[in-house]
């Protein structure tokens, strides 16, 4: 193809991709709407209003504020949009080292950005079919009208010498074919005069046998009967046949392949010299590669360690980056958040008034009968042999927290770098009695009333009026990872021994396993062994007056036994184990003299 075709195929190309470029466009839009931005630990999640327009994405913090300038904003021609592996609303977007973690509405919002992001990011010319389309006309548009591409041309203004070279080689090969035919010419006549030589000659011979021609001392003529002569040999003359120097060209054709082959000797020189100086340039270029694929390597085991820190997925574990100072100071930032939560929460839980049937108390005197009913019996034995012991002598109880009649206490235990105090408290409840308080602890119908660490639960299996098997997950206090767990669930009222004995309750929790219920990657399963021991205590009322709230008092020992399922930094741990659990028996046993103020005892 010419030249001049070249450019016009390029040049209708150009003409036809402004056209499909625009169809293209046209399946792109602009979007903005309010999404879920993860700003740091302490404040978490925050919404931000986000406009996508013009491969571009933009934040701001209201729609209010977008006339002010935008707080941050992403090219998306490099960038990498990854979906969140558990939760459907959460994309992560990426630039080199910065990372955006944003949240939808719900699981329809986040296609529909990822979507219109994913188009803006193809069309913005890094590895689009359009652009590659619009990078080749150029370059054959450019191939058409230089002939050399531009790397072409460097590499031949470098070697220069050698197209001269080269070019000298083809002027020695037209002048070597025009020599070989001309000498081709010569040989040839040659060859045509020597034949007709040899043919005159016998034709003499024969028809003079009888009459034999004189012959002169020169012995150039034959000087026949009639006294003519004729040259009997034709010698060639210096110029040959038709003209032909034939020495001339033979020192013609000498010089021209003596030229050739010192022009070959001299592009073997260049091109040895090219071949070394090409080889240092691949040599220097792979070690700048080596050098090059190991800070890469090396950046990118930095980038694992780092490229999340603050963010929503950092991740618990003995190698964490983060030191325990800010892993608590993370943790507890969000448990305030939660206690928030919860007070805002609570004067709309309180008009929320439920009710479910009590069932008698001999519903509660055995462990009945499920396959479970051997363990429920060993737990709730245990419990009363060793949770009711004294805290004193060779047990090793520190008192941690002491408010009030409540009093915490913890036993150190560790085990393969994990945490797992168990933890024992104490506490006095006056009004209440201590089936009324078992029963509010034990049914699930009241669990979200003063639960607030609980995410969602369910049932998985009821195996009795007094038994089931439960499955929780707990809310993520960041940076630790999200914890579930799976136990059964028992309500027991334990016989008297005697008539002095006090009226007492139990509920019992501990860990099982169920079919229906698997570990997940998505959550650490943790282990559980909890009890709450409710003993009611009577003061005789005055005269003949009836038993009231007032004469009445609930002793509680609350004890718990947890395996987190994976590592934390100890002083964390047991940090929000002194803070939470004196919590959770207040808010507790508060909630308890709520739903019992004005309603009949219930033993």
């Amino acid at each position: 193809m010419s030249d001049n075709q070249s450019w016009n195929s390029s040049g209708s190309e150009e003409d036809i991709e402004p056209r499909e470029e625009s169809a293209h466009l046209v399946g792109i839009v602009d979007l903005n709407g309010v999404l879920s931005k993860w700003t740091n630990y302490i404040h978490g999640w925050q919404d931000r209003w986000v406009v996508l327009k013009n491969n571009t994405l933009s934040y701001y913090k209201s729609q209010d504020e977008t006339e002010y300038g935008c707080r941050g904003s992403l090219c998306l021609s490099k960038a990498v949009i990854t979906p969140h592996e558990f939760d459907e609303c959460r994309l992560d977007i990426s630039v080199n080292d910065s990372v955006w973690y944003l949240r939808a509405q719900d699981p329809e919002h986040r296609h529909q950005w990822i979507d219109a992001i994913e188009l803006h990011r193809a069309d913005s010319g890094y590895g689009s079919e359009s652009s590659l389309r619009r990078h080749g006309s150029m370059l054959s548009l450019t191939s058409a009208t230089s002939g050399y591409s531009a790397t072409s041309t460097s590499s031949f203004k470098k070697g220069h010498s050698l197209r001269e070279k080269l070019a000298e080689m083809e002027t020695f090969r037209d002048i070597l074919c025009r020599q070989v035919d001309t000498l081709q010419k010569y040989f040839d006549g040659c060859a045509d005069a020597v034949s007709k030589d040899e043919l005159q000659r016998d034709r003499i011979v024969e028809d003079d046998e009888d009459d034999f021609p004189n012959t002169r001392t020169d012995g150039e003529f034959l000087h026949n009967n009639n006294g003519s002569k004729e040259k009997l040999f034709q010698s060639l003359s210096p110029k040959g046949i038709n003209g032909i120097d034939f020495k001339g060209e033979a020192i013609t054709f000498k010089a021209t392949t003596a030229g050739i082959l010192a022009t070959l000797s001299h592009c073997i020189d260049l091109m040895v010299k090219r071949e070394d100086s090409w080889q240092k340039r691949v040599d220097k270029e792979m070690e700048k590669r080596r050098r090059i694929e190991e800070g890469y390597k090396s950046a990118l085991n930095e980038l694992k360690k780092k490229s999340h820190f603050g963010g929503p997925d950092y991740e618990e574990g003995p190698n964490s980056l983060i030191n325990e100072d800010e892993f608590f100071d993370a943790v507890e930032a969000a448990l305030d958040r939660q206690d928030k939560i919860e007070e805002q929460c609570h004067t709309e839980k309180t008009r929320i008034q439920r009710s479910s049937p009590v069932p008698p108390g001999d519903v509660y005197s055995s462990a009945g009968s499920h396959r479970f009913s051997g363990k429920v019996e060993e737990m709730v034995q245990n419990h009363m042999t060793y949770s009711l012991q004294d805290v004193g002598g060779d047990a090793n109880w520190q008192l941690v927290v002491e408010e009030g009649e409540m009093k915490v206490y913890r036993r150190e235990v560790e085990e393969n770098g994990i945490v797992l105090d168990p933890l024992k408290a104490t506490h006095s409840v006056k009004g209440v009695t201590g089936h009324e308080v078992c029963h509010y602890f034990w049914d699930t119908a009241y669990r979200n009333d003063w639960e607030t660490t609980i995410e969602n639960f369910n049932v998985v299996e009821t195996l009795s009026d007094n038994a089931a098997i439960v499955y929780q997950t707990h809310k993520r206090v960041w940076p630790a990872s999200q914890r579930d767990v799976l136990y059964l669930s028992a309500m027991r009222k334990i016989l008297a021994n005697n008539e002095n004995d006090p009226d007492t309750w139990l509920v019992c929790n501990f860990s099982v396993d169920h079919d229906d219920a698997q570990p997940s990657s998505r959550c650490v399963r943790a282990k559980i062994n909890i009890g709450m021991i409710c003993q009611t205590l009577v003061s005789p009322p005055e005269g003949d007056k009836e038993i009231s709230r007032d004469n009445i008092l609930c002793k509680i020992t609350y004890v718990a036994n947890v395996n987190p399922g994976g590592w934390a930094p100890a002083s964390v741990l047991r940090a929000v184990a002194k803070r939470e659990y004196p919590k959770f028996l207040k808010r507790f046993t508060s909630y308890v003299q709520e739903k019992t103020a004005g309603k009949p005892i219930l033993f």
